[in-house]
C-alpha cells in the first residue's frame, strides 16, 4: 500500500513539475517533495497502527480428544473415515463385541432375581419370628399374672391354716397350682429367648440396608447396573462435532480399556483464531470491534469477525515457586506479546480452517475510521500475494 502512494505521489509530482510545469522545479522544491511522503507516510502509517492495529501472527487452535475405550474386546466396526469428513456428535465411532458383556447382564439379572426371591422369604421368616415374639411375650405375661395370684392365695391359704380356720388340703391345692404356674413361666420365658434368637438369626441373614434395600440385594442391583454401562460402553460415540485424524483402528483389532492408550484422535469443527499484538498496539482495542484476518490456507480469502476478549496474561508475568530470587540475567527479555482472541463471522464459520494455520490479522478500532480503509487495502493485498509460492524447487 506504501508503493501504491508513493506511485500515486510521484504522478502527481511528475504532471505538476515536469509535464504542466504549474511550479518550477528547484532545489527548495525538490527538498518539499521529498520531505512530504516522509513526514506524511510516517504519520499515516504510526496512526495506523494505532486505530488499525495489525499482526502478522495469526494462529488457529483447536482442541484434540484422544478417544479411549471404556471397556475392552475385539473391535467388531468402525464405520468412521480419517480425513475432511466431519463427524457428528453422537455418530458411532466403533464397536466392539458386546456378548461377554451381555452374557455378565444375564447373569447377574439370575442372581438379582434370587437375591429378591431369598429377601422375600426371609421377610415372610422375620414377620414370623416377630409375630412368635409377640406371641411368647404375651403368654409370659398371661402366666405372670396367673403366676401371682397363685402365690397370693399360698400366702392366705397358710395364714388360715396357722390360725385353724384353713384347710390344710387347699393350702397343698394352691401350693400344688403354684409350682404348675412357675413351670408354665419358665416354659414361657424360654419360647421368648428361642423366638428372639430366631428373630436375631434372620435378621443376620437378611443384613443391613442400603437405600432402602437389604445389603446384598443392593450389591447384586448396583454389580448389574456396572455390566448394563459396560454393555452400552462398547458402542463408542463421538463427543462433539469433529473431524477424525491419526486413526489406525480396524475391525478385528483388541482394545484393552485402558485410560492412556487412545485407539483414534477427534479435532473439534470450531477452533480459536488469535492473533498475538504487541504490548502497546492494544491501548485502542475494546471486545466486539471489527476484525479480519487472512490465512496461508485460503489465498485470496478475507474471514471477518470481532474481537472476542484480550487475554491479558503471558509467561513473562508468571513466577514459579522456588525458594531462589528471580534472575534477571544479562539480557533484558524482551516484552512478550499478547493474544487477542477473535470470533469468527457465522457465514465464515462454514469454511475449513485449519488447525494450526497460520496467517494475518487487522483491528479496527472506533477512531479515525476514515484511514481504516488503508489498513484494509493492505490486508487484501497480502491476501493475494499468499498465492505467490516462492520457492526454486
Amino acid at each position: 500500500m506504501e508503493v501504491l502512494l508513493l506511485g500515486i505521489y510521484a504522478f502527481f509530482v511528475w504532471l505538476i513539475f515536469i509535464k504542466l510545469k504549474w511550479l518550477p522545479w528547484n532545489i527548495v522544491s525538490q527538498v518539499t517533495v521529498a520531505i512530504i511522503p516522509i513526514v506524511g507516510l510516517t504519520a499515516l502509517i504510526l496512526a495506523l497502527n494505532i486505530v488499525a492495529p495489525s499482526s502478522a501472527d495469526v494462529r488457529v487452535y483447536k482442541y484434540t480428544v484422544p478417544i479411549v475405550s471404556q471397556v475392552k474386546g475385539r473391535v467388531l466396526e468402525v464405520p468412521v473415515e480419517e480425513g475432511n469428513r466431519l463427524v457428528k456428535k453422537g455418530d458411532v465411532l466403533f464397536r466392539i463385541d458386546p456378548q461377554p458383556y451381555k452374557l455378565a447382564v444375564g447373569q447377574l439379572e439370575a442372581q438379582l432375581a434370587n437375591a429378591e426371591a431369598s429377601q422375600r422369604e426371609l421377610e415372610a421368616q422375620l414377620k414370623g419370628a416377630r409375630g412368635a415374639v409377640e406371641q411368647a411375650a404375651a403368654r409370659l405375661r398371661e402366666v405372670s399374672a396367673k403366676l401371682e395370684l397363685a402365690r397370693m392365695r399360698v400366702t392366705q391359704n397358710r395364714e388360715l391354716v396357722a390360725t385353724g380356720a384353713g384347710s390344710r388340703f387347699d393350702l397343698e391345692q394352691a401350693e400344688t397350682n403354684l409350682k404348675e404356674l412357675e413351670g408354665q413361666a419358665d416354659s414361657a420365658r424360654g419360647a421368648q429367648v428361642q423366638a428372639a434368637a430366631s428373630e436375631q438369626q434372620v435378621k443376620q441373614k437378611l443384613g443391613a440396608k442400603a437405600n432402602g434395600e437389604f445389603a446384598q440385594v443392593a450389591q447384586i442391583r448396583a454389580q448389574l447396573e456396572n455390566a448394563r454401562w459396560e454393555l452400552e460402553q462398547t458402542t463408542t460415540v463421538s463427543p462433539c462435532d469433529c473431524y477424525v485424524i491419526n486413526l489406525q483402528l480396524r475391525p478385528g483389532a483388541f482394545v484393552a480399556g485402558i485410560p492412556f492408550n487412545a485407539v483414534m484422535t477427534l479435532v473439534e469443527a470450531k477452533g480459536q483464531v488469535v492473533a498475538l499484538y504487541y504490548q502497546n498496539e492494544l491501548h485502542q482495542v475494546k471486545p466486539g470491534d471489527e476484525a479480519e484476518f487472512t490465512l496461508d490456507t485460503d489465498p485470496g480469502r478475507i474471514i471477518k469477525g470481532t474481537v472476542d476478549s484480550i487475554i491479558w496474561a503471558q509467561g513473562q508475568g508468571q513466577l514459579p515457586q522456588s525458594g531462589t530470587l528471580p534472575m534477571t540475567g544479562v539480557l533484558a527479555q524482551p516484552p512478550g506479546r499478547f493474544p487477542v482472541k477473535f470470533n469468527v463471522d457465522e457465514k465464515d464459520q462454514a469454511q475449513l480452517i485449519a488447525a494450526g494455520a497460520a496467517g494475518h490479522a487487522a483491528i479496527y478500532t472506533e477512531r479515525l475510521e476514515a484511514i481504516q480503509i488503508l489498513r484494509k487495502v493492505i490486508i487484501r493485498v497480502g491476501a493475494y500475494t499468499n498465492y505467490l509460492i516462492l520457492k526454486l524447487h
